[in-house]
């Protein structure tokens, strides 16, 4: 063995391992905004398949089926308009299936208002002070670009793998996970899998769930000077915003210590439309949000608790009992998650990282949902998160990620691969 207790093979490998390569692939798949829904969607999975290809990867590209997906009665969700959507799958060579699947996402969310970039391009790809800026940098392209860049180091070091590495580039994650979906549901597998999310050096085994709700609420309309006349529906919807508040609170009592947070099962409106007239009384109030999903909860149940809460109220109030608010699930659908926090995936991370001169990842879970729930559920791969970049830098101005953690997490999982696939002599 030499240095970090890594062998002779996995220093040479890692002799390969091209940080200045790893950036540009970064910097290129920033430059595509592809936010949840637009062509950059499709023309980001295009270019990580090409990337893949150029790696002498044998690639599975393909148009998904959007209707179909969506018919099949264990669809994840989506909320975002979609006419097209793309699937890529690059496979090393190598007997039998893979030992080894890295997982990212390539779509993002909206760059939000401009004015919060502090005159930085959210799509620049900027390098500053040792970050790389823009929008999906760290959520998670930079993942995406370490999955990448394992691929590109074992070309460039002759190496060929025992049993194949396979990389999975999906999207649709950031609205529900049907690209995840549409790659699990074509087959494609693996021993175990991790997926690069943004864990700050952490080794996270599971996840909260999140279902997006929507509450409808009716009112009575009325001129805004006779308001009495009329019932506003904002004043109606009040007293729902409080009893989901309470129930949020009684489904964070004694959280598991996994998560580290007092609040790992937020339940929050985010999005709130009412009336049509500023001079008018509003008659109708929309309400949307999302409810935290507890570990190991069915889904089902976690609605049924909103809804109970919601018909508790409306039972009490003489308005809502003749005008019951109407509650859905549209948007996306996401399941807790989790693997076994002995699985030997767990040490074999943990043994990669502290070999290539990383600190020793701590295991923890996360409050956001994320396609760990379906490699591990549907699926049945033992899949864990583990990636580059600050999960609270996520989705907001300034989004960035710092370079030399991405080239750490690069390095971790070149040996990683390599201890899982095997090499053939």
């Amino acid at each position: 063995m030499t240095s970090h207790g890594r062998s002779d093979l996995e220093s040479f490998v890692l002799d390969h391992f091209d940080s200045e390569a790893l950036v540009e692939d970064l910097a290129a798949l920033v430059r595509l905004p592809s936010v949840a829904g637009s062509d950059a969607e499709v023309e980001v999975q295009d270019l990580a398949a090409e990337i893949l290809r150029s790696q002498a990867a044998v690639v599975d590209r393909w148009d998904i089926d959007l209707t179909e997906l969506q018919e099949d009665p264990w669809f994840p969700g989506s909320e975002a308009h979609r006419d097209r959507a793309v699937g890529v799958v690059g496979v090393t060579s190598g007997e039998g299936a893979p030992a080894l699947v890295l997982q990212g996402h390539l779509d993002v969310v909206p760059p939000g208002d401009p004015e919060t970039w502090q005159g930085l391009d959210p799509f620049s790809g900027e390098i500053r002070d040792g970050a790389l800026h823009g929008r999906g940098a760290c959520d998670m392209k930079a993942g995406v670009a370490a999955n990448l860049a394992v691929m590109r180091t074992l070309r460039a070091a002759g190496v060929q793998l025992a049993r194949p590495l396979a990389v999975h580039s999906v999207v649709g994650e950031e609205d529900g996970g049907l690209g995840a979906f549409a790659t699990l549901r074509r087959g494609h597998r693996g021993e175990a899998a991790v997926i690069t999310e943004p864990t700050s050096g952490r080794i996270v085994t599971a996840t909260a769930g999140a279902l997006t709700f929507r509450i409808e609420v009716a009112g009575r309309s009325a001129h805004g000077s006779m308001r009495r006349e009329g019932v506003s529906a904002l004043e109606v919807f009040w007293p729902l915003h409080e009893a989901l508040r309470e129930l949020e609170r009684e489904r964070n009592v004694d959280p598991d210590p996994l998560f580290g947070s007092d609040l790992p099962y937020a339940l929050s409106i985010g999005m709130v439309h009412g009336g049509d007239w500023a001079s008018n009384v509003p008659d109708k109030l929309t309400a949307e949000g999302r409810l935290g999903v507890q570990l190991d909860e069915d889904p089902r149940q976690a609605r049924l608790a909103l809804e109970d809460a919601v018909a508790e109220v409306s039972a009490k109030d003489p308005w809502l009992r003749e005008n019951r608010p109407v509650v859905t699930w549209p948007g996306g659908q996401f399941a807790s998650g989790r693997t076994d926090a002995d699985h030997p995936l767990v040490g074999e991370v943990i043994d990669s990282v502290r070999d290539t001169g990383g600190p020793v990842p701590e295991l923890g879970a996360e409050v956001y949902g994320s396609d760990l729930r379906l490699y591990a559920g549907i699926g049945g791969i033992p899949t864990l998160h583990y990636g580059p970049g600050d999960i609270r830098v996520a989705h907001g101005p300034q989004e960035h990620v710092d370079l030399e953690e991405v080239a750490q997490v690069a390095r971790a999982l070149v040996v990683l691969t390599l201890r899982r696939c095997g090499v053939r002599p």
